[in-house]
């Protein structure tokens, strides 16, 4: 049986790649082998991996100077690979600091050169998404965060900036559509959208390279990645092969539009709930909402444990809040279905005429 999942990251799963995915792990088509077995340069994975590439092409219809790259080492580790790549020593890069993971990706580029923060919400614990900005065109790039999981907040509009734009799009790449070409670089986890934990995706534009004059290692310099198709070492065989299943699944569905339909709809029943329900409240301002990531509180915080505890009964899993803000969170990710949320709003009305 399954259970209702909205746990933030690693997150549901469609039920057509789990299945495809159990197949695999037994005889990988027509091998032999189980997929966690194959060499990662035989023509097996080659397909693999260029199917991967090619829907993350389609699906974002980037344009002809972005490179599509599997890596290892999630978000973290592009939060230093980024700035190492793209900015100099003396130079400056602009961020905007929305959350926990900008912060780190703040603290990071600070390393390798100087960081102007261009916005903040801190000061209002994060509950919003700043509106004003100041971008220096002499910045090397501006680096924003789309959706902020620990928070509750996303871009709805993405930010006009002269200078070039990278996102860390983790936790809702793909679940509407943009202009993707707008960026110069993105980057996301493939755990939430994507697939499962354990690879990372960068598209990056390859004009963006190549400019600093600091020597990069080996491993961590675009180009090299760029020059060897995602293999300059072994590459995450099983999670890409997720990743391919989850982007085949998603172009079967209709594509980012697709799912930025059922995404609201599933958004908008919670936040509903949320808003007319007397026993909990939402933490986030209205306007910048996320559809990822909903982040509500008890304003009985002593009642939060025995809600959890009620949720578990009802098979209702992951929704309790990051331990920086409490409370409650609910991650709508692509792959989570309508009913599931349906289930959570009735056990939300059933707690509350007990408890309220």
């Amino acid at each position: 049986m399954k259970v209702h999942n909205f746990n933030a990251g690693p997150s549901i799963l469609p039920n057509e790649v789990l299945y495809k995915a159990s197949k695999a792990l037994i005889d990988f088509e027509g091998s032999g082998m189980s997929i966690l077995e194959i060499g990662h340069r035989t023509p097996l994975f080659q397909a693999v991996l260029d199917e991967a590439r090619d829907l993350v092409r389609e699906l974002m219809q980037l344009d002809e100077d972005f490179e599509v790259l599997y890596l290892h080492g999630g978000a973290s580790t592009q939060f230093m690979q980024i700035p190492m790549n793209l900015l100099e020593n003396d130079g400056t890069a602009s961020y905007i600091d929305t959350g926990v993971w900008s912060n780190k990706a703040i603290k990071e580029a600070k390393l390798y050169g100087f960081v102007d923060i261009a916005a903040s919400s801190k000061d209002s614990s994060y509950n919003h998404i700043p509106k004003q900005f100041n971008v220096s065109p002499k910045s090397s790039y501006l680096h924003i965060t789309t959706n902020n999981t620990i928070y509750g907040t996303q871009w709805h509009k993405i930010p006009e900036t002269t200078v070039p734009l990278i996102a860390d799009m983790s936790s809702d790449i793909l679940s509407r559509p943009m202009d993707f070409n707008k960026f110069s670089l993105i980057y996301a986890g493939a755990q939430k959208n994507m697939g499962a934990a354990g690879t990372t995706l960068v598209a990056v534009r390859k004009s963006m390279l190549g400019k600093v004059s600091r020597k990069i290692p080996t491993i961590l310099d675009y180009r090299n990645h760029i020059e060897n198709g995602s293999m300059l070492n072994t590459p995450p065989v099983f999670a890409i092969y997720i990743s391919m299943l989850t982007l085949r699944w998603l172009k079967d569905q209709g594509g980012a539009a697709a799912m930025e339909k059922q995404n609201e709809k599933k958004a908008a029943l919670l936040y509903s709930e949320i808003d007319q329900n007397p026993l909990f409240r939402g933490t986030v301002q209205k306007e910048d909402r996320s559809r990822m990531n909903i982040s509500f509180i008890m304003d009985k915080p002593d009642l939060e444990e025995e809600f959890l505890k009620f949720c578990k009964k009802e098979d209702i899993v992951g929704i309790k809040g990051h331990r920086l803000v409490g409370g409650f969170r609910a991650s709508l990710y692509n792959a989570l279905p309508y009913e599931s949320v349906e289930v959570l709003v009735e056990a939300m009305k059933y707690f509350s005429l007990k408890k309220a």
